[in-house]
């Protein structure tokens, strides 16, 4: 229909975003203040929340959806009114750490039906390098009947959306976009420029925009793997490891990561495409991998170190009641997707301990759904350990008193985030 950038700024032409989570509503919303936009999610219910003003993930106000031109419908055959499609569906992993791009390939069927000549379509979901064109790209061409490139347009511009962050929001971020040939690199750039205040940085390739998204979280991950050995590692030198990061950290270009649980549907899950990739080509990678099986095996370890305090102080783990606080992969969102607190709470539990988990943001019946863990409604009493595992306001504010109220006798916190530093004087303190 439309390679032209001024028919979707008349509003001739349309924008459609294929997915609505966490990435695709708020890139959907912005784009609407400026464009005629449908929104496309596969669950009813999820468009049936969006057409009263609610974010299902609620990352977003109400207000969010004022003065966006946007039509939200769970029915595919409305797509076929738009001309430039974004696709913002999930890529998570397997079991196996294998990715599971079911969700990607039930998003191209679903575009190859409504293709049309002249249209673009533009990926966000984070892939391999080479995955929007060796794995997408045929599957809208075997059911479009049409040929990539010539007939349609390809892109791929990987999202930077940062749940919970007031400040790095969608708008605020340069936006990496890439394209098939020229024109569609033009246009694309053109589209997202119209909502991103620093502007588009334009990839060599469609390829390299797919390597920039993969390594970001990738070299993220790989600095919390350092400073989670650095940890286990001076604990067992008795060292605090916050002390020496912030002495450290006085030195203008050492980089100031933590250790911490790595959960999340980004960093926990985006080394492990670049590596199936990789070994797929014959390369084994061995940086990346032993980063990740360094956090991947932190929950065993904290749950480890939380018995041994437990046995120093005479205190038998199958007597005894353990608070963890925060259930989310990170802190002031709800979203509870491969959230490492459960690895931890199901270690804990492999020694005997009875646990109580409480999250102020967490939906009760997605975790139990998703889990099976069931989240208590309200803190309780006399617990032996308190574990403080995701950094959230509500927990930023608690004091010495608090935690002594709903301690036993020789009660230990366990700060996983360090927020309570130099405030705890009677408890026993332990931190990574």
């Amino acid at each position: 229909m439309s390679m032209n950038f001024q028919d979707y700024v008349s509003k001739k032409s349309q924008l459609s975003v294929i997915g609505l989570g966490y990435v695709g509503l708020p890139i959907a919303l912005e784009l609407a203040k400026k464009f005629k936009v449908i929104g496309f999610d596969i669950n009813p219910k999820r468009v049936e929340l969006m057409r009263n003003k609610i974010d299902p993930s609620n990352e977003l106000d109400s207000s969010a959806f004022d003065g966006a031109d946007i039509y939200f419908t769970a029915n595919p055959e409305e797509l076929k009114a738009a001309s430039f499609y974004i696709v913002a569906v999930p890529t998570p992993v397997d079991d196996h750490k294998v990715p599971d791009l079911l969700p990607l390939q039930r998003a191209s069927e679903t575009l190859g039906k409504v293709l049309k000549k002249g249209d673009t379509v533009v990926y966000e979901s984070t892939v391999y390098p080479g995955c929007t064109e060796e794995d997408c790209v045929p599957i809208l061409e075997r059911i479009s009947g049409l040929t990539a490139y010539t007939d349609f347009k390809i892109g791929y511009s990987p999202e930077r959306i940062n749940p919970g962050d007031t400040q790095h929001t969608l708008t605020k971020v340069m936006k990496v976009v890439s394209g098939c040939d020229a024109e569609s690199l033009d246009l694309i750039a053109q589209i997202y420029g119209a909502i991103i205040e620093p502007g588009v940085f334009k990839a060599a390739s469609i390829k390299v925009a797919e390597a920039a998204k993969v390594i970001e979280n990738t070299q993220r991950d790989l600095n919390i793997g350092l400073m989670n050995e650095l940890s286990q590692i001076f604990n067992k030198m008795g060292i605090n490891t916050y002390d020496v990061l912030e002495a450290a950290g006085t030195k203008w270009n050492f980089l100031k990561f933590q250790p911490g649980l790595v959960g999340g549907h980004c960093i926990g899950v985006d080394p492990y495409y670049l590596t199936y990739k990789s070994i797929q080509m014959g390369f084994e990678p061995q940086i990346i991998l032993s980063g990740r099986k360094i956090n991947d095996g932190m929950s065993a370890w904290v749950a480890k170190k939380v018995v041994q305090l437990l046995l120093n102080i005479d205190k038998n783990p199958k007597n005894c009641k353990v608070l963890i606080m925060g259930a989310t992969f990170k802190e002031n969102v709800s979203d509870i997707r491969n959230s490492k607190i459960f690895d931890l709470y199901k270690e804990l539990q492999e020694y005997g301990v009875n646990i109580d988990i409480v999250d102020p943001y967490a939906e009760a019946e997605e975790v139990l759904h998703e889990y099976g863990v069931k989240l208590s409604k309200e803190v309780g009493s006399a617990y032996d350990a308190v574990i403080v595992a995701v950094n959230h306001l509500a927990y930023c504010e608690l004091d010495e008193t608090f935690f002594k109220s709903i301690s036993s006798e020789n009660g230990i916190l366990v700060d996983l985030k360090n927020l309570f530093k130099g405030r705890i004087v009677d408890l026993k303190h332990w931190t990574l």
